[in-house]
């Protein structure tokens, strides 16, 4: 059985995509910063400490075929300070490409984020093959950690697949999408009706549907892929929908974008309301086609599934 060592495990991306390995073909090592409760489907653990650029990976890489590395210094809001995103998602990653070299690793797998594209264009939708323009650290960051991945492998026998999604969402997601589901949950007016844009969500099984694939597909070696649920959405037919996973009545009312950005900006969510206004789509025909893949399941599945987790009884309300 093949060997993954997993960095992330533990977090919101790594637990799913645990469970998934679980089992035949797979065995999935954890590589955890210090002893503590593993995620389910994990069958080995490494404790290797924070992710520097002086991590020892020796022994968590022994008999490691793929490595996907799910791990990172997540985007804060308003966190100006850079140096720490690029210690753990550049500095960080080159360490661990270095030493997946030594190791003998065959396939690495960079789970990035489109904000390498940039924060989102009104007319089109990204590609794998436009030019970068992150515009925060954490992006930057991860841009760096891209590129510090095509430089190990380049000319070398282990092969180097880059993901790049949008927002991911499904069970404790976090941030504006948990914010909409609270909104309309409470049942009051949702003042978002007034906003006209479109935007690309992925859904986290459909995420880790796709990377299993990239484990394996000959195709996916050397390219950089985009990821989404394939079908783009406004920020009011997101909350139509959402309230219609919820079975509840959903009132939008049409206060326009400028007014809600400015209100944004006055209450410190500026960065939020831009996110909620604005457009950002991906282009995964590449994907579709040279991989042959299509996102298994569709958003309303996707949201139905993510409604049940946050109507849960018992589930915490932070």
């Amino acid at each position: 059985m093949k060997r993954v060592l997993l960095t992330g495990a533990t977090g919101f991306v790594g637990r799913n995509l645990c469970l998934l390995l679980a089992g035949a073909p797979y065995v999935v090592r954890a590589a955890l910063r210090s002893p503590r409760t593993e995620p389910a489907g994990v069958a080995e653990a490494a404790f290797v400490g924070d992710i520097t650029a002086q991590t020892d990976w020796g022994a968590a890489l022994e008999g490691v075929d793929t490595v996907i590395h799910a791990a990172a210094r997540a985007h804060r809001v308003n966190d100006t300070a850079e140096e720490p995103y690029f210690e753990v998602n550049a500095r960080g990653t080159l360490c661990l490409a270095r030493a997946a070299l030594r190791a003998g690793v065959t396939r690495f797998i960079y789970v990035s984020t489109i904000k390498v594209n940039g924060e989102g264009e009104p007319d089109r939708p990204y590609s794998a093959s436009d030019e970068p323009h992150p515009s925060d650290a954490y992006a930057r960051s991860k841009w760096l950690g891209e590129k510090y991945l095509c430089e190990v492998v380049a000319a070398t026998a282990m092969q180097g697949v880059v993901l790049r999604a949008p927002l991911v969402y499904g069970p404790e997601v976090k941030g504006n999408f948990l914010r909409l589901l609270r909104w309309v949950q409470t049942g009051r007016p949702v003042p978002l009706g007034g906003i006209d844009n479109a935007r690309s969500l992925v859904s986290i099984w459909n995420l880790c549907d796709l990377l299993r694939l990239a484990m394996e597909h000959p195709a996916a070696a050397g390219g950089t892929w985009m990821v989404s649920d394939g079908e783009d959405l406004s920020t009011p037919e997101l909350v139509r929908r959402i309230a219609h996973a919820m079975g509840r009545r959903v009132r939008l009312l049409p206060m326009p974008a400028p007014l809600l950005r400015l209100g944004g900006a006055l209450l410190g969510k500026g960065a939020e309301m831009r996110r909620l206004c604005g457009s950002l789509t991906v282009d995964i025909a590449p994907t579709r086609e040279r991989l042959g893949w299509a996102p298994p399941l569709s958003i309303d599945e996707a949201l139905e599934r993510t409604v049940a987790w946050y109507q849960a009884p018992g589930r915490p309300s932070a």
